[in-house]
């Protein structure tokens, strides 16, 4: 993502966080450790650390910290490796603001109360709240110069509702000496890196194969599940042109061959839930064998999308209702 949404004006209410308020005060579990002491909203107060854990159960006491300063939610996925790095990035950019900000990371697929709230489609998201009210930023990765500069449009929003607080972290030398050290990139396992490598050379039947090799080495490899899925997509796509597959799915509506294609493209460029839909709606007009396909081309393409996603599951449960 290249182009930045311009930060609100005025605190915006599209989401609905008031399910997240009623939650343990400080001390009590699940509240952050250590607590925030109340303050003045353009007074100093302390935190356990600048970089918190967000859950369902303790984002009551989160709401209630960004009364007095802005926090910044970072939607994340620890499984994801560019969420985790740019969470490294968030890590640094909120600390480098001297206490004008907290960051709260939050595991999207371990608090669904928090990715339906946030209405997370991917991977890292990051909003901010103020005064209690979210405020939608950006969704993926952004180049780091980006994010700060919005991050201080959110310190220009939160200073016009009266927001200008200090945070002042309790583990402060350990917040300090986290900045350090650069998180070490784990090298990738033997068959991934040869299907990167495909990848980059455009050659797709070569990665097929080595993301194929590692799940037959290791059937619980999730990563190779996903990977072999996303690069038999980009395999399917190759050489063909946009008019070309939607002119031949409208000319053959019946062809499932066509309608299979108008899915991967549809999926490939970010609509998802018409790629489901398609194949969902073609479904129960098939015979036994074309059923069969269908079913196997919507798990895979669940794979693409990402397990977490939450347009995957109503979808699944469309097609479990469509099985039986």
């Amino acid at each position: 993502m290249t182009n930045l949404p311009p930060v609100p004006s005025r605190l915006s209410g599209a989401v609905d966080l008031s399910s997240l308020a009623n939650r343990p005060k400080p001390g009590a579990p699940g509240a952050p450790a250590g607590g925030g002491t109340p303050a003045a909203s353009g007074g100093a107060v302390q935190v356990p650390s600048l970089v918190l854990n967000g859950t369902d159960e303790n984002f009551g006491e989160v709401l209630e910290l960004s009364q007095h300063v802005p926090v910044i939610v970072d939607l994340a996925a620890d499984w994801a490796e560019e969420s985790v790095a740019f969470t490294a990035v968030l890590q640094r950019l909120v600390r480098s603001f001297g206490g004008r900000f907290v960051l709260a990371t939050v595991q999207a697929e371990a608090n669904p109360q928090l990715a339906q709230a946030f209405r997370v489609e991917s991977v890292p998201t990051t909003a901010a709240i103020v005064s209690g009210q979210p405020v939608p930023l950006f969704a993926g990765v952004v180049p780091e110069e980006q994010a700060r500069g919005v991050l201080e449009q959110v310190l220009q929003l939160a200073a016009q509702n009266g927001v200008t607080g200090t945070a002042t972290a309790l583990d402060a030398d350990a917040d300090a000496a986290t900045e350090a050290p650069e998180p070490v990139e784990k090298p990738l396992p033997p068959h991934h890196a040869e299907a990167y490598a495909a990848i980059e050379d455009g050659d797709y039947p070569a990665a097929i194969g080595h993301y194929k090799t590692a799940i037959a080495q290791n059937p619980a490899d999730r990563e190779a599940v996903a990977g072999l899925a996303q690069v038999s997509l980009l395999f399917r796509l190759q050489g063909k042109t946009i008019d070309q597959i939607r002119n031949g799915a409208a000319a053959a509506p019946d062809d499932l061959d066509a309608q299979l294609d108008v899915a991967d493209l549809d999926l490939s460029g970010g609509h998802i839930d018409d790629a489901f839909d398609r194949l969902l709606t073609v479904f129960p007009k098939l015979d036994a064998a074309g059923k069969n396909v269908v079913r196997e081309r919507l798990l895979e393409l669940f794979e693409v999308v990402g397990l977490e996603d939450p347009r995957v599951a109503p979808a699944r449960r469309r097609l479990t209702a469509l099985l039986y």
